[in-house]
């Protein structure tokens, strides 16, 4: 794949950004750069080599739920700046 000035053009429209000159330069640079590397993994044998789809055997390690104590509403609505007998208030943040 060729990167050239026309590829920086249409992936700053796609992404809505704008580039000055040395910013095309380095961008066009960079990505030349991480087209080679792909090319040298592309040199790689894998044949026989399994896909790695998880760093790990390890499938959905889970604690187990317990109902552990908590503590009741009074102590929790204690310290609360503004409450009433049951709930926390807060301020209104969120306008009609």
């Amino acid at each position: 794949m060729e990167v050239n000035d026309q590829l920086i053009d249409k992936l700053a429209s796609l992404s809505r950004l704008q580039f000055n000159a040395t910013e095309k330069a380095a961008i066009k640079s960079d990505l030349q750069n991480m087209i080679q590397f792909i090319d040298q993994l592309n040199e790689l044998d894998t044949t026989g080599v399994e896909p790695l789809l998880h760093m790990s055997d390890n499938v959905n390690v889970l604690r187990a739920d317990e109902v552990q104590g908590s503590i009741s509403r009074e102590l929790a609505l204690k310290n609360a700046p503004m409450h009433d007998e049951q709930f926390f208030k807060v301020p209104k943040v969120i306008k009609n």
